[in-house]
């Protein structure tokens, strides 16, 4: 089981709801990829438009846990606002924060990032913090109260997979304790189970489903990635080697 704040959930796959073809193809790929918790924009709900009425009902009816965002937010008053009014409109103190600081890439502002973390957490939230893979932004986020870190492998949306294993790799080191969440970036099954060979513990995307050609059946190879991933990690995988290693035994052969 994972341990998320006080919430314990079975799936290690967390899936956006952003982008999709259809309301129908949401809820199949929610299904096929059987997560149980699912990121909401607070833009995707609106008490004066049916659509946004309709998309808040397919998300109920889909049994998930929510987990607001403050996607598009470039400061922390955008981002603790809009927290702020998450909480009132799903009722859940969880809080994806991100607070963008560079328009091309999207890289979160590490400085604004943590003001809102520390803001939020003493207002009662239970932050999810996107963000680099910077070790010092980690220990500063966990000082201002964030109990789980998400760092990304790559820009949002790009599909690149895990830019900077190595970076990954030591900050699984540094908090062994942590729930580390790769968030953002991730475009293949096979970059989601590279994520979960290096220990982390779960993995959250949107766009590498979403925009797929068909999301439910890549919803259903991203669970099936997540969780080859993460027996493969407790499996004790073979270190790499420069050299080949024979795997046939050539103690007892014959020589002529």
């Amino acid at each position: 089981m994972l341990q998320l704040y006080n919430e314990s959930v079975t799936s290690r796959l967390l899936l956006g709801t952003a982008q999709y073809p259809s309301p129908s193809i949401l809820a199949d790929s929610v299904r096929a990829s059987k997560a149980e918790i699912v990121t909401v924009s607070l833009r995707r709900e609106s008490g004066q438009h049916r659509a946004g009425q309709d998309f808040w009902s397919l998300i109920k009816e889909l049994g998930v846990k929510i987990l607001p965002n403050t996607a598009g937010c470039h400061s922390v008053r955008e981002a603790v606002t809009t927290a702020q009014m998450a909480r009132e409109v799903f009722g859940t103190s969880w809080i994806k924060l991100e607070v963008i600081g560079e328009h091309d890439t999207l890289q979160p502002d590490p400085f604004g990032l943590v003001e809102a973390a520390r803001i939020l957490c003493d207002d009662g939230f239970e932050v999810f913090p996107y963000m680099n893979d910077d070790l010092i932004v980690a220990e500063k986020l966990l000082d201002a109260g964030c109990k789980i870190l998400m760092p990304w492998g790559a820009p949002i949306g790009s599909g690149r997979g895990l830019n900077n294993p190595y970076a990954l790799r030591t900050m699984r080191a540094h908090f062994p304790d942590i729930p580390l969440i790769v968030d953002a970036g991730i475009g293949t099954p096979s970059h989601a189970a590279a994520a979960m060979e290096l220990g982390f513990d779960a993995v959250l995307l949107n766009t590498a489903v979403a925009k797929a050609g068909d999301p439910a059946a890549m919803a259903h190879a991203f669970a099936l990635a997540v969780e080859a991933g993460r027996i493969a990690s407790h499996a004790d995988p073979i270190e790499a080697r420069d050299m080949a290693v024979p795997s046939t035994p050539v103690i007892g052969k014959a020589f002529f």
